[in-house]
């Protein structure tokens, strides 16, 4: 397989920043209740869904991974930086961690009764990201749940907006934009939570939390 340029560049750019970020956002959740509550609610639904096997996507340092493992799931981590899945790996030893793409999830079809995207897909240009939701789709279990994490853009006429990223470039996404690219990958939207900035936010941006169920 031809390994696409943005992967590759945006895996380097993790790569070297692995432990930077593992420093910084590897306690980010103690301090943040509402993603807390989000990510609670995650966890419900995929148990009540029958399967609790989740995969983290875009799972850096493991910290998210390791708190759904806290919350009664049988969560493993993806991510395209091998730096950063060996960080993982070292900081919980008893959590399994893969090195993977999105865009190509060697996971079984309708293997998993949840899959977590936590601002995991603001590096995908938009062209690709609806391969990357289909991927989703595909390696859910009818029932499962998608919860996708990002920040939203200000312009509703611009479903992506490129922004500023310390580590590679990214994008801002519509909700509303992104919600129906999610119906037309076969997924509703169950639920959306959408944090306004904080003055202490590094950016000032919405958060957004979009809860969605493969039917």
């Amino acid at each position: 397989m031809v390994e696409h340029d943005v992967l590759r560049a945006t895996r380097d750019a993790y790569d070297a920043a692995a432990p930077t970020y593992a420093q910084l956002f590897r306690e980010v959740l103690r301090d943040s209740p509402l993603d807390r509550a989000m990510l609670g609610v995650f966890a419900e639904a995929v148990r009540a869904s029958g399967d609790g096997r989740v995969a983290d996507l875009g799972c850096g340092p493991g910290h998210v991974t390791a708190h759904l493992d806290e919350l009664g799931l049988a969560a493993f981590g993806v991510d395209a930086s091998p730096v950063m899945i060996e960080s993982a790996r070292q900081a919980y030893p008893g959590l399994r961690f893969d090195v993977g793409s999105m865009a190509a999830l060697t996971i079984a079809d309708s293997a998993l009764g949840g899959v977590l995207s936590r601002w995991s897909i603001i590096h995908t240009p938009p062209q690709e990201l609806p391969a990357i939701l289909a991927e989703f789709h595909r390696v859910l279990a009818p029932g499962g749940h998608l919860l996708v994490g990002f920040w939203a853009g200000d312009d509703p006429t611009h479903p992506a907006q490129v922004f500023d990223h310390a580590v590679a470039p990214a994008y801002r996404w519509s909700p509303d934009h992104l919600a129906a690219m999610l119906r037309e990958s076969g997924l509703a939207e169950v639920a959306r939570m959408v944090r306004e900035p904080q003055p202490t936010d590094r950016r000032q941006f919405q958060e957004v939390h979009l809860l969605a169920r493969k039917a």
